[in-house]
């Protein structure tokens, strides 16, 4: 396996990323493009909105550009993040949301020619080694396989799906770890 060096931003270097950022992301989705999920302008948006949240976290890797990055944030205790769960939540999910312990990979991304060299779990061990939550959670696309194969290879859990109930936007899986180490 390749060695992968993981850099940490700060919330500022994050917001001066944000256009390559977007080319990760871009480069990344290319197999789910025309789909409104991946729309570019979209993903700056939401990043501009998660670059602000208490909590934020994020890292990179790539040498003359980005070829991966992995961002993050603690879930806010109300719970807004279980908006449009599917079912019931689990209770211990819910304890953990209200009492500050979870985080939320929001961003996994990883350009294709980099893939298949530990790249995403360099990235996902090093966000979350100064994380000192105990539940971390990912919302995934049902069709993206690889991604499901790796987060279940991590020790992930499916939990449900969350989407809105009108149709109006994707239904993603909902995935998450508590952490005991």
């Amino acid at each position: 396996m390749l060695e992968v060096f993981v850099r940490r931003l700060t919330r500022w270097q994050a917001e001066q990323q944000r256009e390559s950022v977007a080319d990760v992301y871009v480069e990344t989705y290319r197999a789910f493009s025309g789909a409104e999920f991946h729309d570019r302008q979209e993903f700056l948006r939401r990043f501009a909105e998660d670059v602000q949240r208490p909590g934020f976290d994020m890292v990179v890797t790539g040498v003359a550009r980005l070829a991966g990055c992995a961002y993050g944030f603690r879930l806010d205790r109300e719970g807004g993040w279980w908006q449009g769960f599917r079912g019931e939540l689990p209770h211990e999910v819910e304890e953990l949301t209200a009492s500050g312990q979870g985080f939320a990979l929001a961003e996994l991304m990883v350009v294709p020619a980099q893939r298949r060299r530990g790249v995403a779990t360099a990235l996902v061990r090093r966000l979350l080694e100064r994380s000192d939550t105990a539940l971390v959670t990912v919302l995934l696309e049902p069709t993206d396989v690889p991604a499901r194969s790796a987060f279940q290879s991590w020790g992930w859990t499916r939990i449900g799906d969350i989407g809105a109930e009108s149709g109006s936007g994707p239904v993603l899986g909902v995935w998450s770890r508590t952490r005991t180490e």
